[in-house]
């Protein structure tokens, strides 16, 4: 038995959960690990968040404090912060993903997403000095810069061999740089940052925005209202049709009449750019550094993401620099030697 192992046995049993059926459940793309617990009648779920490169403190205040708002983040039961062991409420299996791939999936998928948008909606409405959880970071240009840059940091290599010189380097920043104020036009809010069907999860028995449940919210910043809700509809993972992506953006705007709608969607799509650059460096990091090779399916969807973004006159500065630097043939999954390629 590893030490890790040990730490969780001990921690399970110091917490009453000594001889409890373990039955994993699946993972996301950080070093996080879920096991389902069940003892008797009684239900939980371990999070095994190794330290350092994971936090369990983020999750329990961003938890709590989402909580003490009215929405549907799970209980947290007991902790072992030292060790990034959490115990949490199992708030079932009926993720939004799940559902969505089901025999009724497309039945269900209008009414799931209304329900996500209307979980923004409330979310915005709350003052903005109330909605953030104290002590979150701003969601600024310099973290913006760098999640961005995971792209060229990670994808750069894979795809050419060599990472970009001083000068491609400079031009990728400083264009980037250039676009960035089209983000701070709006009002700013509590943004969840992995808002998508992944992490979202329909919940029976409760009424209203808390029949969504919510899983993944650790890195929350302050930041503008626009990323969450381009977040749910710009999936990484999975093709959301245009017609469906433009209800609900209509249905988020009839809550906000007096919402300036062209910065809105300046602020939309800078986001959108940003954050597809930054997930085709992230799963391209995932197979090069991590050895998981699945996450690179999804990398030409993303590309077809970043580019439909590109195209809005705000982000001219970056097209410009991809058209310069990273040819067509070049924007599809990288080679890779953990998928055999």
């Amino acid at each position: 038995m590893t030490e890790r192992a040990e730490l969780i046995d001990s921690f399970l049993a110091a917490k009453g959960w000594d001889g409890a059926r373990r039955t994993a459940l699946a993972g996301d793309a950080s070093f996080r690990r879920y096991e389902r617990l069940t003892l008797g009648d009684r239900g939980a779920v371990l999070m095994d968040a190794p330290p350092p490169e994971e936090d369990v403190d983020a999750f329990v205040a961003v938890a709590r404090h989402l909580k003490s708002l009215g929405f549907s983040a799970p209980d947290i039961f007991a902790k072992d912060r030292e060790n990034g062991l959490l115990l949490l409420e199992d708030l079932g299996d009926e993720t939004y993903a799940r559902v969505l791939d089901g025999d009724n999936g497309g039945a269900a998928e209008a009414g799931l997403y209304e329900l996500a948008v209307d979980v923004l909606i409330e979310l915005h409405r709350i003052d903005p000095e109330r909605v953030v959880a104290p002590g979150l970071e701003d969601y600024d240009d310099d973290k913006l810069l760098e999640e961005a840059s995971l792209l060229i940091d990670w994808t750069w290599p894979a795809v050419f061999g060599e990472p970009p010189g001083d000068n491609v380097l400079g031009e990728y920043k400083d264009a980037w740089l250039e676009v960035f104020p089209a983000v701070r036009t709006g009002p700013e809010t509590l943004v969840l940052r992995d808002y998508h069907a992944d992490n979202l999860m329909l919940l029976g028995g409760r009424d209203g925005v808390s029949r969504c449940g919510l899983l993944d919210f650790q890195d929350a910043v302050r930041g503008p209202g626009a990323y969450d809700l381009m977040s749910l509809l710009e999936d990484a993972r999975r093709d959301i049709d245009q017609g469906l992506r433009q209800a609900m953006r209509e249905r988020y705007f009839a809550a906000f009449p007096d919402l300036d709608r062209d910065a809105f969607e300046a602020a939309f799509r800078v986001l959108a750019a940003q954050r597809h650059a930054k997930v085709i460096g992230i799963f391209t990091r995932l197979c090069v550094r991590d050895a998981k090779p699945d996450y690179l399916v999804h990398i030409p969807r993303v590309w077809r993401l970043l580019e439909a973004a590109l195209e809005h006159p705000v982000l001219a500065p970056v097209a410009k620099w991809f058209e310069a630097h990273v040819p067509a043939d070049k924007r599809t999954i990288p080679p890779c030697p953990a998928a055999g390629a």
